[in-house]
């Protein structure tokens, strides 16, 4: 009677034992096309989350880049005297009454 009962015992291992391979070796295939499968994958997944954090290093690069020019503009409609300096540095203006000497290379 042991001898019955031991193997059915083995019986049923192997019997579960075919099981899990079968679960194993679906369940990789799944990963494996979840991983390199067309269209929606991990690595695409991957990298767009890559993209996205460049994307927002760039948008508060902007950000920082916009607040300086405003605190610009800011200034020059605020005081006349920097308006004039600035007009002068970048459009090489001159007052009345200035001299302007043309410096040739």
């Amino acid at each position: 009677m042991t001898d019955t009962k031991n193997n059915m015992e083995e019986k049923n291992k192997g019997g579960n034992s075919g099981l899990k391979k079968w679960m194993f070796w679906s369940a990789l295939v799944m990963f494996l096309i979840l991983l390199f499968g067309p269209g929606n994958n991990i690595i695409r997944w991957v990298q767009a989350g890559y993209e996205i954090s460049q994307q927002e290093k760039r948008i508060e690069n902007y950000e920082r880049e916009i607040e300086a020019m405003n605190d610009s503009i800011r200034l020059l409609h605020s005081n006349r005297d920097s308006l004039e300096k600035y007009a002068r540095e970048t459009f090489h203006f001159a007052a009345p009454g200035d001299d302007v000497y043309i410096i040739e290379d």
